[in-house]
């Protein structure tokens, strides 16, 4: 890495920028632009096979066009084109009146170049960041510095019912650094309650399109996960912004469950188009990784728990490549695990040990119980009358030993609501489609 950035950081890979200063001078002091080809920290090689690729799938293209593709300010493609055309890979090809700017296209000698560099990688994208310039912005950018409040989490949580005490729980986790365990009984709210917590983790980072591992490139920007914010890319201009090779996002939330296989966590190569792409748990670099229902994965839940073994421990991750390259990136994330099942048929004591907090959800109170059907009425706009939930507390809840779980309510109501529905009744609600809703709802085995 060129001076020029490393000076930008501070000795322990943090910087502190000016608390008054706007988003865009933020995310440029994380990751400034490259001034020169030595400050991508890239070999030209590697820039100039990717610019190729750019120009065999585009056809002729412009300067400006190819800085757009490559993530790169103008001055430095014109450097590598300028190069490429003194090795007869790329040319310029005349234009019409209309058009401004040159262009530019492959040679014969450029598309067989082309050819060989698609064999060897189908990564077309833009420029990837190099390992170790992606460990300082990913180290600058840590969630261990986004310390959470009593008051933020009264605020996220304030037309919640909650269990008592639960936040004042939920809280201190999330500051901690260290993994969280969620248990209890289906239905107790844990999954919406773990999801709602990413709500406090809204700010931006910079999540790069590609890193570089050697002459590797592997994917990691994920429009599926990653939310991009802001206008778009950043302009072309060195001092526009930051490094155009990362996207601006809200911190990452990646919650994954039952589809969880053990190649997800693992780098994964396509041999159909020779592409590389990161596991999930880097592409939540920086941010949340909920890992909901552990147990139900396709993959034993004790094979899960141990790839994270020592990633929990020193905070750092261990990949490999095809090749058999290894390397280690930053274990930076609020990691949630959520499960039904009892904790010790998971995971022995030992590793449970080594999760800060274990969090039991229990079932409901009658008098939360009662709140929440209230809210569930509001949200259909049905009218509430507390002796229609009294009623089934007393009459089912209690009868049957159903314990209170945040999710009857919504789904009583909501099946009372779908049979008036149908028989063309004033949506509302009674203690007649009410003991329809409850013996549709659940599951009789006494004939």
């Amino acid at each position: 890495m060129s001076a020029s950035l490393k000076n930008t950081f501070l000795k322990d890979g943090v910087t502190a920028p000016d608390a008054g200063c706007s988003l865009a001078a933020k995310l440029a002091s994380v990751a400034p632009r490259p001034v020169t080809l030595a400050d991508t920290g890239l070999p030209a090689t590697l820039l100039c096979d990717l610019l190729e690729k750019h120009l065999f799938e585009g056809g002729v293209l412009t300067l400006g066009a190819l800085s757009r593709r490559m993530g790169m300010a103008g001055s430095l493609i014109e450097e590598l084109l300028n190069f490429m055309r003194q090795e007869g890979r790329t040319e310029v090809r005349p234009r019409s009146i209309e058009e401004q700017g040159l262009r530019f296209g492959l040679t014969e000698r450029g598309r067989q170049s082309a050819m060989d560099s698609l064999a060897r990688s189908g990564y077309i994208g833009p420029a990837p960041v190099p390992l170790d310039q992606y460990l300082l912005v990913s180290s600058k950018q840590t969630v261990r510095n986004r310390k959470v409040t009593r008051a933020q989490i009264e605020q996220l949580f304030a037309e919640v019912v909650v269990p008592p005490g639960m936040l004042e729980r939920l809280g201190p986790s999330m500051n901690s650094g260290k993994a969280i365990f969620v248990y209890g009984h289906a239905g107790t709210g844990k999954t919406y309650l773990t999801q709602k917590l990413t709500g406090l983790f809204g700010d931006e980072v910079l999540i790069p399109h590609a890193i570089a591992v050697g002459d590797t490139i592997i994917q990691v920007f994920d429009a599926s996960l990653h939310k991009a914010i802001g206008p778009g890319e950043p302009g072309l201009m060195l001092s526009d912004g930051h490094d155009p090779r990362y996207v601006a996002c809200r911190r990452p939330v990646v919650i994954t469950g039952g589809e969880l296989g053990p190649e997800m966590l693992e780098i994964q190569y396509d041999a159909a188009t020779r592409q590389y792409r990161a596991p999930l748990q880097l592409k939540a670099t920086n941010g949340v990784f909920i890992l909901d229902d552990l147990g139900r994965q396709r993959v034993a839940p004790e094979i899960v728990l141990n790839r994270w073994i020592v990633p929990m421990e020193e905070g750092r991750d261990y990949l490999s490549l095809g090749t058999g390259q290894h390397f280690s990136v930053l274990f930076d994330l609020v990691l949630i695990f959520s499960t039904n099942l009892d904790p010790l048929q998971l995971a022995d004591e030992a590793f449970l040990r080594r999760i800060g907090y274990k969090l039991r959800f229990d079932p409901l109170e009658p008098l939360q119980y009662m709140e929440i059907w209230g809210q569930v009425c509001a949200l259909n706009g049905v009218a509430h009358d507390p002796e229609l939930s009294d009623y089934m507390i007393k009459e089912f809840h209690s009868r049957f030993s159903v314990p209170l779980l945040p999710c009857h309510p919504r789904d009583l109501i909501g099946i009372a609501l779908d049979r008036a529905a149908y028989m063309g009744e004033e949506a509302g609600l009674s203690r007649d489609s009410l003991r329809w809703a409850w013996e549709n709802y659940f599951v009789r085995l006494d004939g």
